[in-house]
């Protein structure tokens, strides 16, 4: 009876220890639930007139957008028109010196980026 017994206790031991290493790989999980990283995130949608709202003010900030430059740009055309003609060619060269100046310095950086970026290669 008492070899019985003990065989019984000995199957249910380990029975036991072999469920606790099959079922329950990650302790972590079994203590708290399901990790933050599964979870799915919920998605709020927003009430038609709030999307159409939006779409609009978008619309209004993109004509002021365009509005300005073009503000700025007749302003920029005027300045120069009021000038005399040896002071209006005085600027042209200078905006075509100064375009000139920025192209090449982004050559210049993007060659060193370039250079700089190929060691990491």
């Amino acid at each position: 009876m008492k070899k019985f017994f003990l065989f019984l206790f000995v199957l249910f031991l380990t029975l036991a220890s072999a469920n606790a290493q099959i079922f329950h790989k990650d302790p972590e999980k079994q203590l708290f639930g399901k990790s933050h990283g599964s979870r799915k995130e919920t998605k709020v949608r927003e009430p038609k007139k709030v999307l159409k709202a939006k779409k609009k003010q978008e619309a209004n900030d993109r004509r002021l957008k365009k509005d300005y430059d073009k503000s700025v740009k007749q302003s920029q055309k005027r300045s120069i028109d009021i000038q005399t003609p040896e002071v209006q060619a005085r600027m042209k060269q200078n905006k075509k010196d100064y375009t000139r100046r920025d192209r090449d310095k982004k050559k210049k950086i993007k060659a060193a980026s370039k250079e700089a970026g190929g060691k990491y290669n």
